[in-house]
């Protein structure tokens, strides 16, 4: 038994050992079961174990330990929440990780079931698919608006395994990076900073508006926007086993911010709280070993947009515009994205959103989305009610509002879980600001 979550460890991928890793810490999460709101994993695996005698997690199955590992959507809240993991405990025990290394060993060992593999082959490429999405933008979105049981959809499902029934974000007609390369930069204040905009495919192809938000408010702000070469995170191979696959996007995409950062001397800003975690944490253990120092570099100099906006506001050379003269609502409930808390830096976006004299309610409830995962065809019985979950979470903070409110959500897959539950489509908190600051939508 290895306790490793390098993917370079030899042992890495070997089944008897990761398998005799699932027992180690399936045995301590049952006696702790601390994590047993958060996800299906938990309340199946404790089910599991409790049906013996001796509750003893050695008796599960193969099959069984790899149903705690489909039903794990990797929210990171268990790594956030837990007493137990490597930086605090010497039992080193980090379930999201493990996760992924039992889905890593799956992959390798052709255990994945065939619609799973054929999901991710689809869903993972996403910046051809954006390509194609955005290029055929008016026929794409009407074939996946089209829900509830509809021919379309149908066939998508049995042909990419994504899902008949679930809402998915639309394409726009102009990627980020065209409107970037025509937009004319403005500066409303003597230099405060420079970024390098990395735009994450959900920004590029479909939720084009959080882009043109962010610019204008950071170019309002004195601080200056470049556009990166870096493509695709990786996140969706990463989050489905091909830890291969993963490491090449890192290592390529590792290679072009550090030298971006270098050359430049940016900072990386990410409008997306997965891929800002991916950037963060993930790149400097999946790379390669020989490219640590650039990975490190990469993470060190990354921020979320909100984020780097509280980090100028706050800094003693530096401040933010805070004439809001724009449309300021009243109250604010905001969705704090799961894979925002994971990387341990508060609640930024509340901290920026505030400034505009709005009250801010917090919701802290995962969507259940996770990209893929989510959207995955025969994984709505358990996404769906975490979604719903969220909703009603929302609703009833709307309800406290006196007067009129907003919802506001980091995530863009998150938000549109929230938009197919509530039929409203929450903004970015980005967006919120820039509409603060009467920056009008193009």
């Amino acid at each position: 038994m290895t306790t490793t979550y390098d993917p370079h460890h030899p042992l890495y991928l070997d089944e008897a050992d990761v398998r005799d890793e699932l027992t180690r810490v399936y045995d301590l999460c049952h006696g702790c079961r601390l994590c047993f709101k958060f996800c299906t994993s938990f309340p199946t695996l404790f089910d599991y174990i409790d049906r013996f005698d001796d509750q003893d997690a050695g008796r599960l199955t193969p099959a069984e330990q790899d149903q705690v590992v489909a039903e794990c959507f990797q929210c990171k809240l268990c790594y956030v929440n837990c007493p137990y993991i490597p930086e605090l405990h010497e039992w080193a025990l980090d379930f999201p990780r493990l996760m992924l290394r039992a889905d890593a060993m799956r992959h390798a060992n052709g255990h994945q079931p065939t619609k799973q593999q054929a999901a991710t082959r689809v869903m993972a490429r996403t910046d051809a698919l954006g390509a194609i999405g955005s290029m055929a933008a008016p026929l794409a979105n009407k074939a996946i608006e089209s829900r509830e049981g509809s021919l379309v959809r149908k066939v998508m499902a049995k042909t990419t395994g994504v899902s008949a029934t679930r809402l998915l974000p639309p394409y726009a007609k102009q990627r980020f990076s065209t409107w970037f390369k025509q937009h004319v930069a403005k500066l409303g204040r003597p230099r405060q900073g420079a970024v390098t905009v990395f735009p994450t495919c959900l920004v590029e192809y479909q939720d084009v508006q959080v882009g043109k938000d962010l610019v204008q408010v950071y170019e309002r702000n004195g601080i200056e926007c470049e556009t990166t070469a870096a493509g695709c995170c990786g996140a969706p191979w990463l989050h489905s086993g091909d830890v291969k696959q993963f490491g090449k996007i890192a290592d390529k995409n590792v290679q072009t911010l550090a030298d971006e950062i270098r050359s430049g001397g940016r900072d990386v800003v990410v409008p997306q709280p997965t891929c800002g975690y991916v950037l963060k944490k993930d790149y400097v253990d999946y790379c390669d070993p020989a490219r640590r120092d650039d990975a490190r570099l990469v993470a060190e100099h990354t921020f979320d947009a909100a984020e780097y906006l509280v980090k100028v506001h706050k800094a003693d050379d530096t401040e933010l515009d805070t004439d809001f003269d724009g449309d300021v609502p009243d109250d604010i409930t905001y969705h704090v994205a799961c894979h925002l808390r994971a990387q341990n830096i508060g609640f930024k976006s509340r901290d920026l959103m505030k400034l505009t004299g709005a009250k801010v309610k917090l919701v802290q409830q995962c969507s259940g989305i996770d990209g893929m995962w989510g959207f995955r065809d025969g994984n709505e019985e358990i996404a769906v009610p975490i979604a719903k979950k969220l909703a009603d979470q929302i609703d009833k903070a709307n309800a406290k509002a006196e007067g009129d409110v907003a919802v506001t959500g980091d995530c863009s897959l998150a938000n549109t879980a929230i938009a197919e539950q509530t039929g409203n489509r929450p903004a970015h908190p980005i967006s919120l600001v820039a509409r603060a600051y009467g920056i009008d939508t193009d």
